[in-house]
């Protein structure tokens, strides 16, 4: 185990971590500055309201980035390199809404210290967001 990781060496498919958190409003609020992704759709209730949603939702990367927090604390864990994700959002995430993300080892290539990650975010049962990550992992030091 690496700094309360894992190094690539450690790897198997079947291997998972979760992470979870609840959606809150200050969580929208500071995701907004931070990114500068300022849409109504997040921040507008009567913009929203005119929406397929019907109310505010959170920035479907918000959620997204939950799977960074797995992989570059948890699993692999610190110093893990992210070089790939991709994304499809099934469901909206509201304000209070509990995010789940779940990342299973697919594949290791073991020789490029790659791993393959499928990776899901769920909200109860319901999948919001299912993926694809890539990242390079940390390898065990020589000596």
């Amino acid at each position: 185990m690496a700094l309360m990781g894992y190094y690539v060496e450690d790897l198997k498919p079947g291997m998972s971590e979760s992470y979870s958190h609840t959606v809150t409003e200050r969580d929208i609020q500071l995701f907004g500055e931070l990114s500068g992704d300022m849409n109504p759709a997040h921040f507008d209730e009567a913009y929203a309201a005119t929406t397929p949603f019907k109310t505010r939702i959170a920035h479907g990367m918000l959620s997204a980035s939950y799977i960074s927090t797995i992989l570059g604390m948890q699993m692999p864990g610190p110093g893990t390199i992210f070089m790939s994700l991709t994304t499809k959002f099934k469901a909206p995430v509201k304000i209070g809404d509990a995010v789940t993300a779940t990342c299973t080892v697919r594949e290791v290539i073991l020789e490029k210290r790659r791993v393959i990650f499928d990776c899901v975010c769920k909200v109860k049962d319901l999948v919001v967001i299912e993926g694809e990550a890539m990242v390079m992992a940390p390898s065990r030091p020589k000596g």
